[in-house]
């Protein structure tokens, strides 16, 4: 068996149970301690029981949590781009192949979520444009 590494991060929906493994035992198993667990959301890092974590084993669990959150982060904007693709698929399929029952079932939905969409992407474009026109003009009038 290879080097395992010295934590596990067993992955939950707001983070992780973190684990110390080790091998250190007569038979060579492995053994997974429970040292803590994060919420990378609210960035609290909980000792499980009555442990005291180490600097070093908070500097792991940090640094965790910060890898995890970029990971997340990908996979958000890479879910928006396949989103985007599979608008344009829909409308490709829509045009060209969908029934007419197959277009009853999903039109008012389809017109519902993509108005709710224009709506929020508009005002959030809308918004943007005046922070930047504000943010113009306030340099503008610096010396």
């Amino acid at each position: 068996m290879g080097d395992l590494p010295e934590f596990y991060f067993r992955i939950r929906e707001t983070g992780a149970a973190v684990f110390r493994v080790s091998t250190d035992n007569r038979q060579r198993r492995i053994e997974m301690e429970e040292i803590a667990v994060v919420n990378i959301r609210n960035g609290n890092i909980r000792a499980h029981g009555d442990r005291t974590l180490t600097a070093a084993e908070q500097a792991v669990i940090e640094a965790w949590a910060d890898d995890r959150r970029a990971v997340l982060a990908d996979r958000d904007i890479d879910d928006i781009h396949r989103a985007i693709d599979h608008l344009n698929l829909t409308t490709h399929w829509a045009q060209g192949r969908a029934t007419d029952a197959e277009l009853e079932e999903v039109t008012d939905r389809l017109l519902l979520a993509m108005h709710d969409l224009r709506t929020v992407l508009v005002r959030r474009k809308a918004d943007r444009l005046a922070a930047a026109a504000r943010a113009g003009a306030d340099g503008a009038e610096a010396p």
